[in-house]
């Protein structure tokens, strides 16, 4: 599939999204999250990606939310037919697309993320800001909320309240008030938040890779357990590690004193 809407690159086994519509603030249309679900399925597919980065094309924004122009047609058009019913349902699940990405994700926010745009970024697993981002659910203001996943990730993160405060007063903050109340991860300056994310997933790539994904499925899939099912998931996921290549090679190269050789089996 050729993309117009993103760019896609891979960068030794880290993998390289970039939300490029620029002159729209990299909103999301129906064209964007075409090209995501295909860009999310290739790198789960591909063995070979051990990370991955998303981030935004120029330095105003990460993502602006949805595409207003495209969203205020499909609304105002009347009834809507059972094709666009389906085109606004693709659009609003590029953050469950993220999500499932098998490998550890980083946000690398270059400018502003509001609405759908925050929710694709609260979907990775890793966020690091721009000093200047603007981050915010300024839906409300517009007399609906949109289906992004925005009100189910948000109080996953930083809890019932906050996300309230931030989805009912669709105020927005800065990048310094969200490393406070832990949306993000890291604050760095405008010029090195790509850098510093390419550190972070180069660091994760490093790692066993199916110690990583299970240890990120183990953690994504227990929030939603009783602590004594996520307990047996662990257990479980360990046990499958157990028997690989990777768990064999890891403490033969710490008692060898050396870096392991991963090969992902």
């Amino acid at each position: 599939m050729g993309y117009t809407a993103i760019e896609f690159c891979q960068r030794d086994n880290v993998a390289l999204v970039t939300l490029s519509r620029p002159e729209a603030g990299n909103a999301i249309n129906a064209q964007m999250a075409l090209e995501m679900q295909d860009v999310c399925q290739r790198i789960s597919q591909d063995s070979q990606i051990k990370a991955a980065i998303i981030t935004g094309a120029g330095s105003a924004a990460f993502c602006s939310g949805e595409d207003m122009a495209e969203f205020a047609d499909s609304i105002l058009s009347g009834s809507p037919s059972p094709a666009s019913v389906e085109e606004i349902g693709l659009r609003y699940s590029v953050s469950r697309m993220v999500a499932g990405i098998e490998c550890p994700v980083v946000a690398a926010l270059n400018g502003n993320a509001f609405g759908p745009g925050l929710a694709v970024a609260l979907a990775c697993d890793l966020r690091i800001a721009s000093a200047r981002a603007l981050l915010g659910v300024p839906d409300l203001k517009r007399g609906y909320f949109l289906p992004s996943g925005i009100t189910q990730w948000l109080p996953r993160i930083v809890g019932r309240g906050k996300a309230l405060e931030l989805i009912l007063t669709a105020h927005s903050i800065d990048a310094a008030e969200a490393y406070r109340i832990g949306l993000v991860h890291r604050v760095v300056p405008d010029d090195q938040v790509l850098s510093e994310a390419e550190k972070v997933a180069t660091e994760i790539a490093a790692k066993g890779p199916l110690a990583v994904r299970y240890a990120k499925e183990a953690v994504r899939k227990g929030m939603d357990m009783t602590l004594e099912q996520g307990l047996r998931l662990e257990c479980d996921l360990y046990m499958i590690l157990h028997t690989t290549h990777d768990r064999t090679e890891g403490i033969k190269a710490f008692r060898e004193k050396r870096e392991p050789s991963f090969r992902g089996d």
